[in-house]
C-alpha cells in the first residue's frame, strides 16, 4: 500500500454513528461530495465508525449501506478502515430519530457502541457475535477495507462528559473480555485485511507500564494503532515507544489545532515515519467537532470558536484555512 493519509470521517449531516447508517438519514449525496473534498487534497483513506443498533434493526440493509459507503470512495480512490466498537461520548445510544446537537458543544450527540447497559451483563456480550461475524464475511476479501478497527478506546471513562453515567475506572477491565471475544469473532471470518484496536492514553514504553486491556489490544492487533493529540515531539515519542512491536503504525486519531496537533507540525513526522495518518474530522457539522472538547464545559454558543479544533472544510466545501489545505495537498500528493 501507499502511505495511508486521511482522516476519521462522519458527514456533516450525520450527529453520530446510527444518524450516519439509518435507512431514514443514510446520505449518499453528501457523502459523494465529501470524499471528493477529501480526494481533492490527496486524502486516500478514511475511518469510520460503525454501530452495533444499525445491525440489530436493520441487518443486510445495513450491510448493503455500507457497499454503497465503500463504492463511493472507492470512486474518489479512498478506502476505508472500519470501526466496530466505541466508548466514547453518550453511554446510552438509542435507534431512532437522534437529538438535535447541543449549541456549542462537542460531539454532543455521538454515542457509544454497544452502549453501558450491555456492557454491565456480560451475559448479552455473546449477541454482539452475530453482528461482528455478519460484516466481516460480507467484506473479508474486499480490497476496499484496508483495516478493520474493532475498538476505539475502550476503557475511555468520559470523565468530563457523562461520567457518572459510566463505568469509571474499571471500565477497562469490564471491556477485557468483550475485546478479546470481538477479536475472535473478527478473525473467524478470515478477512484478508489486518485487525486492530489502538492505545490511547498512558505510557507505553515498556510491557510493565501497559493496563491488561493494553497488552491485549497489542497482543491481538496485526497492525498497531494509537491516538495522539500532543505537539510533533510527542509524536515521534510515542512512535518510538510503539517500533518495538516490528509492526505497521497507523496513527488513527491527531491534529486538535489547540494542542499544538497540526497538520504542519504532525503529518511531517508521520510521513517520516511512515505511520498511517488519520485527522479527526474532515467537514464542521452536525457532530461541532470544529469546537473544542472544553465546550463541554463552557459552550462556544456565541459564535464559531476563535481557533477551529477539528475539520478542514466549511459546509460550503472552502477551506476553513487555504494554507492549511494547501500543505495538505502538497505532501499528500508526493505519496508514495
Amino acid at each position: 500500500m501507499p502511505w495511508l493519509v486521511g482522516c476519521n470521517y462522519s458527514p456533516r449531516t450525520a450527529i453520530n454513528q446510527l444518524e450516519m447508517w439509518q435507512a431514514d438519514s443514510f446520505d449518499l449525496a453528501t457523502i459523494d461530495e465529501e470524499l471528493c473534498w477529501a480526494a481533492s487534497i490527496g486524502m486516500n483513506s478514511v475511518r469510520v465508525f460503525l454501530h452495533d443498533l444499525v445491525w440489530q434493526a436493520e441487518g443486510a440493509a445495513f450491510l448493503d449501506r455500507i457497499d454503497q459507503f465503500l463504492a463511493v470512495a472507492e470512486r474518489h480512490g479512498i478506502g476505508a478502515m472500519v470501526v466496530f466498537f466505541d466508548s466514547v461520548w453518550h453511554p446510552s445510544p438509542r435507534a431512532d430519530r437522534q437529538s438535535d446537537a447541543k449549541p456549542g458543544v462537542h460531539n454532543s450527540g455521538w454515542v457509544q457502541s454497544p452502549g453501558v447497559d450491555v456492557l454491565r451483563e456480560p451475559a448479552r456480550f455473546d449477541l454482539l457475535e452475530d453482528y461482528v461475524v455478519a460484516v466481516v464475511s460480507r467484506f473479508a476479501a474486499d480490497a476496499r477495507v484496508q483495516v478493520w478497527d474493532l475498538w476505539n478506546e475502550p476503557d475511555n471513562p468520559n470523565t468530563l462528559s457523562y461520567g457518572p453515567f459510566d463505568l469509571g475506572d474499571r471500565k477497562g477491565e469490564v471491556i477485557a473480555p468483550l475485546l478479546k471475544k470481538a477479536f475472535a469473532w473478527a478473525r473467524s471470518a478470515k478477512p484478508s485485511q489486518p485487525l486492530t484496536s489502538g492505545v490511547w492514553l498512558g505510557d507505553w514504553s515498556d510491557a510493565s507500564t501497559l493496563k491488561p486491556h493494553e497488552q491485549l489490544q497489542i497482543e491481538l492487533s496485526d497492525v498497531v494503532s494509537f491516538h495522539c493529540y500532543g505537539k510533533a515531539d510527542d509524536m515521534q515519542s510515542r512512535i518510538a515507544q510503539l517500533k518495538r512491536f516490528d509492526r505497521p503504525l497507523l496513527c488513527t486519531e491527531y491534529m486538535a489545532r489547540g494542542t499544538g496537533s497540526t497538520f504542519a507540525s504532525i503529518l511531517p513526522v508521520l510521513k517520516e515515519n511512515r505511520v498511517a495518518a488519520y485527522s479527526w474530522g474532515l467537514v464542521a457539522g452536525r457532530t461541532q467537532t470544529h469546537v473544542p472538547w472544553d465546550s463541554w464545559q463552557n459552550a462556544y454558543v456565541t459564535g464559531e470558536p476563535p481557533l477551529w479544533f477539528h475539520e478542514v472544510f466549511r459546509a460550503d466545501g472552502s477551506a476553513y484555512r487555504a494554507d492549511e489545505v494547501d500543505f495538505i495537498r502538497s505532501i499528500c500528493l508526493k505519496n508514495g
